[in-house]
């Protein structure tokens, strides 16, 4: 066993810092992520010039408007038939000034991944981030991880790929490890401890929750996100994608990875070492500080973020985890430990138990309900460390075939 982390995103690491600005690519730049991102760029323009962007093509005109804005020489969608809208929109801006090239299809993403550039920003939501993440890695970009699915549903994939200090994590649990990590070698390292805020639904029994709304599960009481990222993160799956995450960045086996509920999300996650110290990594709760980090490692960004007021009283919690009420991160420590293609079997069934609960067709116990089952039927997972991206594709559209399935079934014994 290394006596360090694992070199995937190694704070020991010493990265050359290139010369002048950083080019960047960012993917799903209309996103939450995305656009804090570029908002960090526009802020720090001797630091970051944004090079291409790529979204899902449902807000046109805002990928229009950064696109002009940031004076991309790509950009990209993945629904072809936003393209027209898209021209219509970007010529509107740019009057009889070269458009940028426009690229449109499922692959668009993964093109300018392997675009020129310092770091590829992958903020895509699901595990269609897969490919454009393999893409990064396999053209030797520095890789800011936005995008766990991709990470979770193909493991071993990405770790194949990824070269030391290669990938630097941006969800906001993850940089917090990566920094704390520094203080100390692999050896050292006792355990992670990740917090979660708890959600909207922090303290309320199983039974409190079977008939919660799409209104109250997209009413996070701390941070601002899309809506499947919001009900995961009311589910707790988002917290349990974090620990097979940190379980594949740091190789640290999963009884050492432990999950605590800190409700004013001050404290990101933090780390025990052996000799009883815990290094804890804090801020306000806002993304644009991990976005700092994932961009610009290893230097800072000044001002990245806002900074604690120390001169006002706060008060700090921290409580164990409710596993009856949220056992989302038990059931991702299993699939976790089994590999292969129970993560992505377990990934896929949650988006599509998403989609069905936004949709008023799944009542919200029914999410963990039906992932557990999909789970549980999948049964041994196939691949294991050969996995290849045909078994991650398979056991996908099995996955949602079958959630599907079962949730219409769910459906419709209530309402007979």
């Amino acid at each position: 066993m290394s006596d360090r982390p694992s070199p995937l995103a190694d704070p020991h690491i010493a990265f050359d810092p290139a010369e002048g600005r950083r080019d960047v690519v960012v993917l799903g730049s209309t996103g939450s992520i995305g656009t804090q991102a570029i908002d960090l760029v526009l802020r720090n323009p001797d630091r970051f010039r944004v090079t291409a962007l790529a979204a899902s093509g449902g807000r046109v005109a805002l990928l229009a408007e950064q696109a002009h804005r940031l004076r991309v020489a790509q950009v990209a969608v993945a629904r072809e038939e936003a393209v027209e809208e898209l021209r219509t929109a970007l010529k509107a801006l740019y009057g009889s000034e070269p458009l940028p090239e426009i690229l449109a299809g499922p692959d668009a993403a993964a093109q300018l991944a392997a675009s020129p550039c310092h770091t590829v920003l992958n903020g895509i939501t699901g595990s269609i981030g897969l490919a454009p993440t393999l893409a990064a890695l396999e053209a030797g970009r520095t890789l800011a991880l936005a995008n766990k699915e991709s990470l979770i549903v193909g493991g071993p994939l990405v770790k194949a790929l990824a070269k030391p200090g290669q990938i630097i994590p941006v969800d906001s649990e993850h940089a917090a490890l990566f920094q704390a990590l520094a203080a100390g070698t692999r050896a050292d390292v006792r355990k992670l401890v990740v917090t979660a805020s708890g959600g909207p639904f922090r303290g309320r029994t199983r039974a409190e929750l079977e008939h919660v709304t799409r209104e109250d599960a997209l009413a996070h009481p701390t941070w601002a996100m899309g809506p499947v990222i919001t009900v995961n993160s009311s589910t707790l799956v988002n917290k349990g994608l974090e620990v097979i995450e940190a379980h594949l960045l740091y190789d640290i086996p999963f009884d050492r990875i432990e999950v605590v509920v800190h409700p004013q999300s001050y404290v990101h996650s933090m780390v025990e070492f052996t000799d009883g110290s815990t290094l804890a990594q804090a801020t306000p709760p806002d993304m644009r500080g991990p976005i700092a980090i994932g961009i610009g490692w290893p230097e800072r960004v000044p001002d990245a973020a806002p900074a604690f007021d120390w001169s006002k009283s706060s008060t700090w919690e921290f409580f164990p985890l409710d596993d009856e009420a949220f056992p989302s991160v038990n059931l991702a420590r299993h699939v976790g430990e089994l590999g292969g293609t129970a993560p992505a079997v377990f990934n896929a069934a949650n988006e599509e138990c998403v989609e069905a609960f936004l949709a008023g067709r799944l009542p919200f116990n029914g999410i963990m309900d039906t992932v557990t089952a999909v789970v549980t039927e999948h049964g041994r997972p196939a691949g294991g460390t050969s996995l290849t991206v045909p078994d991650v594709l398979e056991a996908e559209t099995w996955a949602r075939a079958r959630a599907r399935e079962l949730a219409a079934k769910a459906t419709a014994e209530a309402r007979a």
